[in-house]
C-alpha cells in the first residue's frame, strides 16, 4: 500500500552500531546517511541473517555481475554476463550448505572473497577504490576472467539506509550508483574493455535479519546525460510501513533522498512490456522503463524458494533534485526487477 504522506527520515552523521548487545535493532541506527557509517554487528537469529555483496558493471556492450552472499541456510556465490548485441547470457552459481566458507564483513568498505575449484571471486577494498577479480574455468563451457577497478570519486555520496520492520527484523542496505570502472572481461576468446568514461558499477551491500517471506521491486541505473552523471536507486514493497525508503537519485555524485514510496506499474504476466515508475506523491520521479532482456532466476530448495525477474533495459522521463532542478532523461541503461522469496 503506497504511503499517503512524506516520511520523516533521520539523516545519520556519525558512526553507529546496527544492533544492541542483545542482537536486536538499536533504535539509534534507524535512519539514512550519505556515507556507510553503519557497523552491522549481527549476532544470533539463526537462519534469519541475510548478508550479501552484489556488484553489477555495465558499459555499452555488456553487463557483468558478481555476488558473494550468506543467507544462513546456504552460502551462494554467483556470476552472470549478458552481451547486449548477441544476447548471449551465461550464469554460474555455487552453493555451500549453511554458508560454510563465507565470511561476510560488518562494514561496507572491507574485503570479501570466495574461492573453490569452480569459481574464484575477490572484492578487494582500497582507500578510494574496490578491485573486483573473478575467475572461472567452466563458464558454461568457456573460460572467464575479469579484472575491474571500481573508482570512488572524491566526495561521491552513497545511499545507506536502515529499514526497521520491528526490533527483531531489520535490514541495512548500502546502494552505490554511478561509480566509474576501469578494467577488462574475457569470456572464451572474446575480450571486453571497460573505461571510466562509459562504464559504471552499482553495489548492493545488504546485512539484516529478515522475515521468512518477502517481495520487492528494485530499479537502478547509472549513466551520463549531457555531461552529467546520473544515478537512480528506487525500491518498493519491502519497505512498506517501516517509515523508511531506499529511494534516491544521484546527480554528479550528490544524493537527493526521496522520502516517499515509489509506484512500480508493470505486467507480471509479461515483464517485457514497458514499466511505469513514479513517486507516489510528488513528481520527483516520472520514468518509463523499456526492457530488452529478461533474466529469470529460480530456486526451490524446500524451505528456500525464490523467483527473480530482473529486466535489463533503458529508462526515460524526468527526475527532480532536492534543489528543484528537473532533469530530462532521454535514455539511461539500468535494471528493474521483481523478487519473491521464502528464505
Amino acid at each position: 500500500m503506497a504511503n499517503i504522506a512524506l516520511y520523516k527520515e533521520k539523516e545519520i552523521l556519525e558512526a553507529v552500531n546496527l544492533c544492541s548487545n542483545d542482537g536486536n535493532l538499536d533504535n539509534k541506527s534507524i535512519g539514512w546517511s550519505r556515507n556507510p557509517v553503519f557497523n552491522c554487528n549481527l549476532k544470533g537469529k539463526w537462519l534469519r541473517k541475510k548478508k550479501w555483496n552484489y556488484w553489477c558493471i555495465t558499459n555499452n556492450e555488456c553487463l557483468f555481475s558478481v555476488t558473494i552472499s550468506n543467507i544462513d541456510y546456504v552460502g551462494m556465490a554467483f556470476v552472470y554476463f549478458l552481451d547486449f548485441k548477441t544476447h548471449k547470457f551465461i550464469e554460474k552459481t555455487i552453493m555451500t550448505p549453511f554458508g560454510r566458507g563465507y565470511s561476510m564483513p560488518k562494514t561496507v568498505h572491507e574485503t570479501v572473497s570466495f574461492k573453490n575449484s569452480k569459481l574464484e571471486l575477490h572484492f578487494i577494498s582500497g582507500e578510494k577504490s574496490t578491485l573486483i577479480v573473478a575467475k572461472c574455468s567452466d563458464f558454461m563451457g568457456s573460460s572467464m576472467e575479469a579484472n575491474f577497478k571500481v573508482i570512488y570519486p572524491e566526495g561521491h555520496e552513497t545511499l545507506n539506509v536502515v529499514v526497521p520492520w520491528n526490533k527483531k527484523s531489520f535490514q541495512f542496505t548500502s546502494k552505490h550508483e554511478c561509480l566509474p570502472v576501469d578494467g577488462m572481461l574475457k569470456v572464451g576468446d572474446r575480450i571486453y574493455s571497460f573505461n571510466p568514461e562509459n562504464t559504471f558499477a552499482c553495489l548492493d551491500f545488504g546485512r539484516g535479519i529478515w522475515p521468512y517471506k518477502v517481495t520487492w521491486n528494485w530499479a537502478n541505473a547509472s549513466g551520463i546525460i549531457k555531461d552529467r552523471s546520473i544515478g537512480l536507486n528506487l525500491g518498493a514493497k519491502w519497505t512498506d510501513g517501516t517509515g523508511m525508503t531506499e529511494n534516491c537519485i544521484v546527480v554528479d555524485g550528490k544524493i537527493t533522498k526521496l522520502s516517499e514510496d515509489i509506484i512500480f506499474e508493470y505486467d507480471n504476466k509479461d515483464f517485457m512490456k514497458p514499466w511505469s515508475i513514479k513517486t507516489s506523491i510528488t513528481n520527483k520521479i516520472n520514468l518509463k522503463f523499456v526492457p530488452f532482456y529478461e533474466r529469470i532466476a529460480k530456486s526451490n530448495l524446500i524451505i528456500l524458494k525464490s523467483e527473480v525477474h530482473q529486466m535489463i533495459g533503458h529508462f526515460s522521463g524526468s527526475i527532480e533534485t532536492d534543489t528543484g532542478e528537473c532533469i530530462l532523461i532521454d535514455s539511461i541503461l539500468g535494471c528493474s526487477e521483481e523478487h519473491y522469496g521464502q528464505w
